[in-house]
């Protein structure tokens, strides 16, 4: 693993006067970021751990309620950290379900061992995930498994399409 940890969300704000936090997260549902305690927040060269006590879905964002953040000029100075969890906190994936964090990084073959390049990251498109690729040209590959992506080894690194390199 290149980093232990992944990037779950962003402190993107305030909220009220007793500490409280905005939240963006990157998790699907939004408020599934609450379960993933203790984050360690980072800025910069700056990192610190800290336990999540309370949050909920807010509208569209969510809120948090920190340990040892008890005012809103604690909150307002955690504005703009990046909240990062450790990838052993993730429920291990199901036969066949990958985490996106798992594929970046992935060598990509065609199902003839032509190299297309390393998975540079996913997209989210509404119809079907996309591979974004980066060889000696960007590739933007559907994540159709079966279909397109014929296999995934995750110990060796190693994804196999069926795609034209030319394409």
């Amino acid at each position: 693993m290149a980093d232990e940890f992944i990037s779950v969300g962003l402190v993107s704000g305030v909220f009220g006067v007793q500490g409280w936090i905005k939240v963006y997260s990157y998790t699907d549902p939004r408020e599934n970021i609450l379960n993933y305690s203790p984050w360690t927040l980072r800025k910069g060269k700056d990192s610190k751990e800290v336990k999540v006590l309370n949050g909920r879905r807010h509208g569209k964002a969510v809120v948090a309620y920190l340990d040892n953040i008890n005012d809103r000029d604690s909150a307002t100075d955690l504005n703009g950290w990046e909240i990062l969890i450790r990838h052993e906190q993730l429920p291990k994936a199901k036969k066949g379900e990958y985490y996106w964090s798992d594929l970046v990084g992935l060598q990509v073959n065609t199902i003839s061992g032509v190299k297309l390049g390393v998975v540079k990251q996913m997209l989210e498109t509404g119809a079907n995930d996309v591979v974004i690729v980066m060889g000696e040209r960007e590739r933007l590959i559907p994540f159709l498994q079966e279909q397109i992506i014929i296999s995934i080894d995750l110990l060796a690194g190693v994804m196999v399409v069926d795609w034209d390199p030319e394409f």
